[in-house]
């Protein structure tokens, strides 16, 4: 019996996973098999990834702004600015706010001010 050559869509989704896989080390580049376990290993990483990156951004942003509120004075912190923004009605995101704490501390100092006397919070040290 004579060999049949057999269709080319099999071929052409191996080869679509080889693309895939060129930056892969070893026998991940180059075995089928390997390849394909890799690349949804990799897509797998890559789509729970996301979701720890933007929880690790968000902890950074928080970070900074509670230690930049945090030196003007002791007793108040990132959750009762947080709290006073809220009931000030100034609707500003954490990134920014971390951008603001960080690059121009002069402003940041004005809007937590602002936001101090507006809600009307008392406190006997320090913040101007």
């Amino acid at each position: 019996m004579t060999r049949i050559s057999r269709g080319y869509i099999a071929r052409r989704r191996r080869t679509k996973m080889r693309l895939f896989a060129l930056s892969f080390r070893g026998a991940h580049s180059k075995l089928t098999r390997t390849i394909t376990q890799e690349t949804i290993r990799a897509l797998f990483s890559a789509h729970r990834d996301r979701g720890s990156q933007k929880r690790n951004f968000r902890r950074l942003w928080i970070t900074r702004i509670n230690a930049v509120i945090r030196e003007r004075g002791v007793s108040y912190n990132y959750s009762r600015l947080i709290h006073d923004l809220y009931k000030g009605q100034l609707l500003f995101n954490r990134k920014i706010l971390a951008q603001i704490a960080i690059l121009n501390r002069g402003c940041f100092y004005m809007i937590s001010n602002e936001i101090i006397n507006e809600v009307g919070y008392k406190k006997s040290v320090g913040i101007i």
